[in-house]
C-alpha cells in the first residue's frame, strides 16, 4: 500500500506528539509548550493538528 502526502503528515505529526507525550511523561517537559508557549494560539492549533492526525490514523489502518 502506497502512503499518499496527508498519510505522511498524520504519521509525522503521530511521532511529534508521541515524543512530547514520552517527554510530558519522563522529564515532565512539554516540548511544545517550550517552543511555543509565547504564542498559546499556535501551541493549541498543534495539539489539535496531532488529535486529528491520530483519528485520521484510526482510518488509515482501516483502510486498503
Amino acid at each position: 500500500m502506497t502512503k499518499n502526502a496527508l498519510d505522511w503528515v498524520a504519521l509525522i505529526l503521530l511521532i511529534i506528539g508521541g515524543l512530547n507525550w514520552g517527554l510530558v511523561g519522563l522529564l515532565k517537559l512539554d516540548l511544545i509548550n517550550l517552543i511555543f508557549g509565547s504564542v498559546a494560539w499556535l501551541a493549541t492549533v498543534i495539539y489539535v493538528l496531532v488529535g486529528l492526525a491520530g483519528l485520521y490514523t484510526i482510518y488509515f489502518l482501516f483502510k486498503e
